[in-house]
């Protein structure tokens, strides 16, 4: 045997890496975007097992009970660990309860504003130029507002409700799906690969969804977690201002409204509801921006 034989019978056989292995050890590089993806992970499970987590029913009252501080301060009870609100309701329950809403809001919302945009963005990506150029200015249009202000037009002209923030949130975060998939399609639909496609008499449809579509996904991927947390704190502050989930509804913005007036005698029915708002947001974000490095090659680090 001969030694190239013998090395090649001795080496090996190396395969590339899967293509999870190879994101997961570019997302693992961020720090930050780890953290974030653990706190993520963290609210979803307590969000996903609240009846089983939460020490009492979200609106279950303690008339004996008004207004009682975290366990820690003087006055606090062991029975309350986080106190309780004005009515007499665990605030620990009630925030439990709370990660569940925001979490439904955040995911409906997302699946909602991405499946339209995306929708919409292939189609304006292979459009002809009149329809495209309609199709871009309705949503220069609808960006051109202040989002908050459309989404509080929008609740105001269906109804204050949870489901009617969520359409109006979903119709706000719509037009940045439109556009990044349009950008990224225009730039796809114009390499070989296409081109082959329809030379081999691929159908138009096949070619848009089947071709084109899978290789936009990494941008629209990031953009959808980032969006979370936008719907999360957009939801959150039309609940503060009463347009969003209504009352006994746990959700954190509604919390924070419900308690405006307490803020100077009890802290703590302000303090953490605006804490797990924050904390969450920033996890997601966190993690988006782990995603964003990883999933897009021109910013992988060496």
């Amino acid at each position: 045997m001969t030694d190239a034989a013998s090395q090649t019978a001795s080496t090996p056989n190396l395969r590339p890496p899967s293509r999870f292995k190879e994101f997961w050890s570019s997302f693992k590089e961020n720090r930050g975007a780890v953290i974030g993806l653990f706190v993520f992970l963290a609210f979803l499970l307590i969000a996903a097992f609240a009846p089983l987590l939460a020490p009492y029913s979200f609106d279950a009252q303690d008339r004996s009970a008004l207004l009682v501080p975290p366990f820690w301060q003087e006055g606090g009870s062991t029975k309350y660990l986080l106190g309780t609100d004005a009515l007499g309701r665990d605030l620990l329950s009630r925030l439990i309860y709370g990660a569940r809403f925001s979490f439904f809001i955040g995911l409906l919302v997302v699946t909602l504003a991405s499946f339209c945009g995306v929708l919409i963005g292939v189609i304006a990506g292979f459009a002809p130029n009149w329809l495209d150029t309609l199709i871009m200015r309705l949503m220069d249009i609808i960006l051109s507002f202040p989002s908050l202000l459309l989404a509080l037009v929008l609740v105001a002209i269906l109804g204050p409700s949870l489901i009617n923030a969520m359409i109006a949130i979903a119709v706000v975060l719509q037009p940045h799906f439109v556009r990044l998939t349009r950008a990224a399609v225009l730039t796809e639909k114009s390499k070989d690969y296409v081109t082959a496609a329809r030379v081999a008499g691929g159908r138009p449809l096949r070619i848009m969804f089947r071709t084109v579509l899978p290789n936009c996904l990494a941008p629209i991927i990031v953009q959808a977690a980032l969006s979370f947390s936008t719907a999360i704190l957009d939801t959150a502050a039309l609940g503060f201002l009463g347009m969003g989930a209504q009352p006994p509804t746990p959700e954190w913005g509604t919390m924070l409204a419900e308690a405006r007036e307490f803020i100077l005698r009890a802290w703590w029915v302000v303090t953490f509801p605006g804490l797990c708002i924050l904390i969450t947001v920033l996890a997601i974000n966190l993690m988006g921006d782990g995603l964003r490095d990883a999933l897009d090659p021109k910013l992988k680090r060496s």
